[in-house]
């Protein structure tokens, strides 16, 4: 009930809706009962007492009736799906802004297929709960308490005989609610696991073709989801048994109806136009109860993904803002790490005592082996996590003490990985800047010699890049994301990796106009090529998350130790390829 109470909190911002919604629902319900009672008057009245003036004033009446009634029907029904569609988006955008500010760590372990479940699937069960789910919650009370009313008032013995086996149903309801929501959370996550499946394929696909996995992938996606039907059926099976009972139930109240009403009028405790009334009304009051356990089966769905939504909006971040943190003017970039250490797990730290400064207009390289803490290091430096020991300055200003917003924005960043989005070149390279001029646009891309592909496009600057930029190759892809970061003009630059994708002409050609960009910058690189570490005022070699030696290229040369050992296996092979391009 927790789960369902908090969802209810969403209906306050829509009060004035709700509560013309449920208006709406109690005339409508109200103006219902006037028909088995019109039925009654006609029958002990028109029929029995030859009056036949009032035949005409029935029927007028329950034409206006039925009118009036239609009315208040599609009232509720309107605003009743404009509520759920409400709440829902709500929801969404709700679960969207929380992905978006959970830390990295969080999406280092989430799935990409389950957030979207998420977002999708358990929305969906939430928004009809509340559309149907609690409209008919509501109208089998309305229902149940005026029909009860009524019969009361007609005979009120037969009205306790009629009504003693509600109970049974309410219990009834109850028991299969409970059954129900276990079944209900192993099918969302079921489904959960099924879009993780569907969507690793289709973001792999060209690996699965390359490595001719296609039964593999069909026989895998083919097991999450017939393990997802069986779910649903356990589910459906418990909530089919459910409704034969309700039938069963009701049809034993009509029974006794006929049973107990037939011999109060033989004793003239009831009229024949009372009973076929009072026959009217338990006919009203059958579709409620028989929906009681339809209501138990949306309530069910809504509690078990409303758990899952709510794990996603109660997730902590694990890097969030000083309540007194500021916003970080402009700096010039002086960069300080001090004794720090960090690990994603206290208990195995990544990277240990990291102590080195960084200079305006200087270049650090990063050189290290795949695993050795590199760009956990880079990532620090804007609290995509937070360390767990020391410091990071900026300008004397630890980072921990800036808002995150103004931090970032300080920082441009290349990732390793590259990714454009299903836009257009120019809302690729404008992506950090908004209203940036076509002028500021054109300057960023020749930088990162990106202006000359992009003219060759269909439709240059406005051509469609595809989904993760897939109409453009792996070096066009990364000129365009350097040039999205140039754009930004940032005093600080963290390129991870950032030119491997091209050849080595290209890189030459890129890293002669980052060393133009470069003045009054800070940059730190993580590089394995040649020409950057060459280039660098300063490189940091890390091993096992230490800083094992530092300094240029020619002292760690001639020092022969961990970074000479790395050039003799990986660097050398480079030099006259990089003399080659120097030449170009």
């Amino acid at each position: 009930m927790k789960i369902i109470l908090r969802l209810f909190s969403y209906l306050k911002k829509y009060t004035r809706r709700a509560v013309a919604a449920y208006l709406c629902l109690l005339f409508s319900t109200l103006l219902g009962l006037a028909f088995p009672w019109l039925i009654k008057e006609v029958i002990d009245r028109a029929l029995a007492r030859e009056q036949g003036n009032f035949l005409l004033a029935a029927a007028l009446a329950l034409v206006a009736i039925s009118v009036a009634k239609g009315a208040f029907s599609f009232g509720q029904a309107y605003l009743n799906e404009s509520l759920s569609q409400r709440i829902a988006f709500d929801l969404r955008s709700a679960l969207y802004d929380r992905m978006q500010r959970l830390s990295f760590s969080f999406h280092d372990q989430a799935r990409t297929g389950d957030l979207m479940s998420r977002s999708t699937s358990d929305v969906d069960s939430v928004r009809l709960f509340f559309n149907m789910g609690v409209m008919n919650a509501v109208n089998t009370s309305l229902t149940f308490l005026s029909v009860s009313t009524v019969l009361l008032t007609i005979n009120w013995r037969l009205a306790l005989v009629s009504l003693a086996l509600m109970p049974l149903l309410g219990l009834r309801a109850i028991g299969v609610s409970r059954r129900l929501r276990s079944l209900y959370m192993a099918v969302q996550r079921q489904f959960a696991r099924m879009s993780a499946v569907l969507q690793e394929n289709i973001a792999g696909v060209r690996t699965v073709r390359a490595f001719t996995r296609e039964e593999y992938e069909i026989d895998k996606f083919g097991r999450e989801s017939h393990k997802l039907m069986t779910d649903q059926m356990s589910a459906a099976r418990q909530w089919a048994l459910n409704f034969p009972f309700m039938s069963f139930m009701v049809s034993v109240s009509t029974a006794l109806i006929l049973w107990y009403g037939g011999r109060e009028v033989i004793d003239g405790r009831l009229t024949v136009g009372g009973l076929v009334a009072f026959n009217g009304y338990l006919v009203m009051l059958a579709w409620p109860v028989r929906t009681l356990g339809w209501v138990m089966n949306l309530a069910a769905r809504a509690s078990s993904s409303g758990e899952r939504i709510f794990e996603v909006l109660d997730a902590q971040s694990e890097v969030r803002e000083a309540p007194e943190a500021f916003p970080l003017p402009r700096v010039k970039g002086s960069l300080r790490f001090e004794g720090v250490s960090f690990g994603y797990d206290p208990e195995h730290p990544i990277l240990v005592d990291i102590t080195f400064e960084a200079e305006p207009g200087q270049l650090v390289a990063l050189v290290g082996r795949t695993g050795s803490g590199k760009s956990s290091l880079v990532s620090l430096i804007p609290r995509f996590y937070d360390l767990t020991a020391g410091r990071i300055t900026i300008d004397g200003t630890d980072v921990r003490q800036a808002t995150l917003s103004s931090l970032r924005r300080q920082i441009g960043i290349v990732l390793q990985e590259t990714l454009l989005f299903s836009a257009t070149a120019r809302e690729n390279l404008t992506y950090g800047v908004e209203g940036a001029g076509q002028e500021a646009v054109e300057a960023a891309a020749r930088a990162a010699h990106a202006h000359g592909f992009i003219m060759q496009l269909p439709d240059g600057y406005e051509t469609l890049v595809g989904e993760r930029g897939i109409m453009l190759s792996g070096g066009q892809r990364q000129r365009i994301a350097i040039a999205r970061t140039l754009l930004m003009d940032p005093p600080v630059l963290i390129l991870d990796d950032s030119t491997s994708s091209v050849d080595m002409e290209t890189e030459y050609l890129i890293q002669e106009a980052l060393h133009r960009l470069m003045k009054d910058r800070t940059t730190l690189i993580i590089a394995q090529r040649l020409t950057t570490v060459r280039r660098a005022d300063l490189i940091l070699v890390i091993e096992g998350g230490r800083i094992v030696e530092r300094g240029t290229h020619e002292e760690l040369i001639a020092r022969g130790r961990a970074y000479r050992e790395i050039y003799d296996l990986h660097l050398r092979e480079q030099e006259e390829p990089a003399s080659l391009a120097g030449e170009a």
